[in-house]
């Protein structure tokens, strides 16, 4: 028996785990482009210097030796045969379970996008904001991000708090933060909703008590070299960091995978892909149902990533015992000195006030996450 999993990140790792525990012989085998895993939550700690990227990139190689796991090198280029092919760059392979983990990609389609740097695109990303904060004297910096919206669930606001936060933080300790303007913008009126009905309300006073200008509830237009321009103005810029939404990922774009709306492969309450046997999708390239709040989050990629393999192997052995994965968005906006956690289920949300050891825990988290595959 071949199992595949398609990906190197949260959702894909997470799947490693638990197929080889749930099935200690079979052959599993990995596609992704390279044997390399980087820890994205801690990219905002690089401009800063708290990180650098030799921290934050982990060879996989030691990680799948021990796991029993053959690693392939290619891009996928299509799923065909009911989920039993995928087609990639390096040939064709066959498989008896597939896991989607792929991730998904952001909709980098606002004219003079490429005039604002995506931080989560990657360490190279984080690396040019770090470099270009040490090259200004002064002047505006302008963060924001926006979303998909034909995919609710498909956005990553979080980091972009923690980017701006940690950025503020970063200036005050460098004594420069009056030669600085720092503003917010966002399409949304009271940005970071979905993560609890009175959170914007606290994050908007934060920013207010921080001197942090917003410009808010105004359509993105477009971008320019020294400008965000929106419909209800423009916002003059010496550096704009943008977070678009996502959509799935490029390869499912041409395929006839059943997509959702908003361009993501769209699953069942199991995380079963629509119309395919034994395939399975989790992390950012799936679309799920549940709630508006859901989020695009490691977290919950690896929620996502335990109920497909449950659900695969009761399918592989003809169980019924299908299991649907818990809505738990739960995160620390960092500001590089402090944390506030917050935390939303169906039940309702928690959040903590900024406090030092939230910060301190974070960095823990990064630490005992990452050691389990050095």
């Amino acid at each position: 028996m071949n199992l595949m999993i398609i990906g190197s990140g949260f959702a894909a790792l997470t799947a490693i785990k638990s197929l080889r525990k749930q099935l200690p012989s079979a052959r599993i085998t990995v596609i992704s482009p390279n044997n390399q895993f980087v820890y994205l939550p801690s990219l905002i700690w690089i401009p800063a210097g708290l990180r650098d990227a030799d921290a934050l990139k982990i060879d996989l190689t030691n990680f799948y030796n021990r796991q029993t796991v053959e690693h392939i090198e290619a891009n996928v280029i299509d799923i065909l045969d009911d989920g039993r092919t995928v087609k990639t760059d390096a040939g064709d392979y066959h498989n008896d379970g597939l896991i989607i983990a792929s991730g998904g990609r952001f909709i980098r389609k606002l004219p003079g996008i490429e005039h604002a740097i995506t931080p989560c695109e990657g360490i190279d990303a984080a690396e040019a904001i770090k470099h270009k904060l040490q090259e200004m004297d002064g002047g505006t910096i302008a963060i924001g991000f926006g979303g998909n919206p034909k995919e609710p669930s498909a956005m990553r606001g979080g980091p972009m708090f923690e980017f701006l936060f940690g950025i503020d933080t970063l200036l005050r300790k460098q004594k420069r933060r009056q030669d600085f303007k720092l503003v917010f913008f966002n399409p949304a009126p009271k940005p970071g909703k979905r993560l609890g009905d009175k959170v914007p309300d606290q994050v908007l006073k934060l920013m207010k008590k921080l001197n942090i200008d917003t410009h808010l509830g105004h359509k993105l237009v477009a971008f320019e070299a020294n400008k965000v321009i929106t419909e209800g103005g423009e916002i003059p810029s010496d550096l704009i960091l943008f977070m678009p939404g996502m959509t799935g990922p490029a390869w499912s774009a041409k395929s006839d995978i059943a997509k959702s709306e908003g361009g993501l492969i769209k699953a069942n309450e199991y995380c079963q892909v629509q119309g395919l046997s034994k395939t399975y999708v989790a992390g950012d390239s799936g679309s799920f149902p549940g709630p508006d709040w859901q989020a695009k989050q490691g977290h919950m990629a690896d929620l996502q990533a335990k109920a497909a393999c449950h659900n695969l192997v009761a399918e592989i052995e003809q169980r019924d015992d299908f299991k649907t994965f818990k809505h738990e968005l739960l995160c620390i906006i960092d500001t590089l000195s402090h944390g506030i956690l917050i935390r939303r289920t169906e039940k309702g949300t928690v959040m903590l006030p900024k406090c030092r050891l939230m910060h301190y825990a974070k960095r823990f988290f990064e630490f005992l996450y990452l050691r389990q595959y050095k």
